[in-house]
């Protein structure tokens, strides 16, 4: 508060020895206390003189009265004081700050200060006038008649009377919780009953304010508002403060609790998980409504956080042990996916697993599906591993030549080789359980779908294949130079092959479709979703077709050599190219939205890539294996850094699940042991 009185006329008050209610230690005690009482509870920013703290201190050591008394025997006090200069020098401004004490310094009330000291020092050597002195200031400031206008200053003014001031404009006094006091400025005297009325309340309002609302409830909604702006406007702050906090409260409204339960959640699941977390600590309801498993399984299904069955990765038994909620299976998946998320980026991994045993040979493809990792090798073998362990479980041995294509669904194992046969494995016991024979020259693509599998040679030829009797359904002749990628969804067949060429085949019938012209080079790869085929050449280009027309859809043009690596997703492409770059495209306007290159790109050719909905996952010739943003497309980190990289050291293929690398790492000079890495994100407090 701004009203104070200093410390220093303070404890000169207190050491006053000609004032008799002074010596004493309780007055000492109460003219303290009142000091600071009214430093803390006056809201005028002008100060009280000490005069006034010592009127009120007087009254207070009397006895305790009602506010309305304090004053009046204040005021008593203050005449003593007048009529008495030689102990007490009156200061004009008492009676000022007692009156403004009791209004509680009302906006309306008139506070003109007056000094009057220098007055008051010449007449306090004429007896005669000292009353006159101490008290014509006082009336001059209230506004009171002079008797004679022309008169000096010194001379008793008449003060209005109470009939003469309830007929000019009043001022409201505050005594009491529950009374007014009415006064005009310019009166001084004591209260009469005429002067006093109750406070109005919702109970006992004033006689107008029916007739008002009367008024306001016959208008329209344009009437209204613009009364609204009027009054407004008349208002000061503290009414219009008032008014808000009326008014926040009922702008309120917790409109979710009003939902029926299905269309709360509706409306919860466009909110994000961090904003549903928030959410959770407004109130117990919301609490309990986003705890529905049904709210965090869309959750977990915007981010694909769901297993082949359909049910949710389930927690621990040590986290349930030590959780006293009921166990939110689908809220504790997507928890699961936002720690893993976090540590890929953070580099918050287990030790990685390093599986050797292909001695110093090429591991040509590499094959990840649940617990088990199944490579194969120009040495002729596939070899089975254990992902948890890092142990070989099964040497697949029988082709007799190296192995350059593979294929895996479950324990099934199907394999290409340069000795022109198709094996089928069972990779839990690593029995052979057919070979296929009818290629003419190596196998260099195989495409699995359910029971059936097709191959791509190249001796120009496609054989379809049934995996469980081993014989071949169909043979597709077509191309003229040797098949080298392929794909199949059950319906279509597509091929790529060193004839600049892409084929669509029925797979019912061996009839070819489409043939698609554009390439001016060998195509190496192809992406197939059941609608859209992309295909990479080595004439740099990337195109898109659509596979019911035959149409080229776009054509995307940006890398300087071959592309040797795609992952299609939606709309999404994301391409890895011999240029050492990798970019993401959108295909259905043939934009490019990311380049991942920059200071941290790659020094060699891609060799390999994955991606999912955060990141994005890629190998090279230069012994790295880097994490990009799929959102921004910024470098986060390397996960792999070979330490003969860029002398030898290659990493061939990357192989990725939600929770696992695994790589396959060699060299070309002998700088770097043939293995795979094995690195495992997920954090041991997860048990699936």
């Amino acid at each position: 508060m701004r009203i104070c009185v200093s410390l220093f006329n303070l404890s000169f008050l207190l050491n006053l020895k000609n004032f008799n209610f002074v010596n004493s230690l309780k007055t000492k005690k109460t003219i303290t206390r009142l000091h600071f009482r009214l430093v803390y509870r006056e809201k005028s920013t002008r100060k009280l003189s000490l005069s006034t703290i010592i009127a009120l201190a007087r009254v207070r050591m009397k006895e305790k009265l009602d506010p309305a008394q304090s004053l009046n025997c204040a005021s008593d006090e203050l005449n003593e004081q007048q009529e008495n200069p030689t102990h007490f020098r009156c200061d004009t401004r008492v009676s000022d700050d007692l009156s403004r004490i009791g209004d509680g310094d009302s906006p309306s009330a008139s506070h003109v200060h007056v000094n009057a000291s220098n007055s008051q020092s010449e007449v306090a050597k004429d007896p005669a006038s000292l009353n006159h002195a101490s008290v014509a200031p006082f009336q001059r400031k209230r506004g009171c008649q002079s008797e004679d206008d022309s008169t000096t200053p010194l001379k008793v003014q008449r003060c209005l009377s109470p009939q003469e001031i309830l007929s000019k404009p009043v001022d409201v006094l505050s005594l009491s919780p529950s009374t007014h006091v009415l006064r005009s400025p310019n009166y001084r005297g004591p209260l009469t009953p005429q002067m006093c009325r109750r406070i109005p309340t919702r109970d006992n309002p004033p006689p107008s304010t029916s007739t008002w609302l009367e008024i306001f409830r016959e208008w329209n909604h344009a009437e209204r508002v613009m009364g609204l702006d009027m009054l407004l406007n008349m208002c000061e702050p503290l009414q219009i403060r008032h008014l808000w906090a009326m008014v926040e409260p009922k702008l309120k409204k917790d409109f979710i609790s009003d939902l029926p339960k299905e269309l709360a959640l509706r409306v919860l699941s466009y909110l994000s998980p961090d904003d549903l977390a928030r959410c959770s600590q407004s109130c117990r309801y919301w609490d309990q409504l986003i705890e529905d498993p049904l709210l965090w399984k869309m959750k977990c299904s915007e981010v694909s956080t769901i297993d082949p069955k359909g049910t949710p990765l389930r927690r621990s038994k040590w986290l349930e042990a030590h959780n006293g909620r009921p166990i939110n299976d689908w809220k504790q998946a997507y928890v699961r996916y936002h720690e893993l998320r976090s540590r890929w980026k953070n580099g918050k991994n287990n030790p990685p697993k390093v599986l050797k045993g292909h001695d110093d040979h090429v591991i040509t493809c590499l094959q990840f599906s649940g617990d088990l990792i199944v490579s194969g090798s120009d040495d002729n073998t596939l070899r089975v591993w254990s992902a948890k362990s890092g142990k070989c479980v099964q040497v697949l041995l029988g082709h007799t030549g190296g192995v350059w294509a593979s294929e895996m669904r479950e324990n099934i194992v199907i394999s290409g080789s340069t000795d022109r046969t198709i094996r089928v494995w069972n990779a839990l016991t690593g029995e052979c359980m057919h070979t296929l024979y009818g290629h003419t020259s190596t196998v260099r693509c195989l495409a699995l779908n359910g029971r059936t599998v097709v191959s791509g040679s190249r001796d120009a030829s496609l054989r379809v294949w049934d995996i469980d009797t081993g014989e071949c359904l169909r043979v597709l002749t077509g191309h003229v130079a040797a098949v080298r990628c392929v794909c199949f969804d059950g319906k279509f067949i597509v091929s790529g092959a060193y004839d600049y060429t892409v084929r669509v085949w029925r797979a019912e019938t061996d009839e070819c479709v489409h043939i698609m012209h554009g390439h001016t080079n060998r195509v190496y790869s192809l992406q197939f979703d059941g609608k859209i085929i992309v295909s990479g050449s080595l004439d740099t280009s990337i195109r898109v077709w659509d596979v019911e027309t035959g149409r080229c859809l776009q054509s995307l043009v940006g890398h300087q050599s071959l592309t040797s690596g795609m992952q299609l997703s939606d709309s999404i492409l994301v391409s890895g190219n011999a240029d050492s770059t990798v970019r993401v495209w959108d295909i259905k306007t043939g934009a490019c939205l990311h380049t991942l290159s920059g200071t941290n790109k790659h020094q060699s050719a891609v060799t390999s890539l994955q991606f999912s909905r955060d990141f994005i996952i890629t190998s090279s010739d230069d012994g790295t294996v880097k994490l990009w943003s799929m959102k921004t497309g910024e470098f986060i980190r390397n996960l792999v850094t070979l330490e003969s990289g860029m002398s030898g050291g290659v990493v061939w293929r990357v192989r990725v699940d939600s929770t696992r690398l695994v790589c396959a790492v060699g060299s070309r000079n002998g700088t770097e042991d043939t293995k795979l890495l094995i690195i495992d994100f997920d954090d041991p407090k997860w048990n699936y």
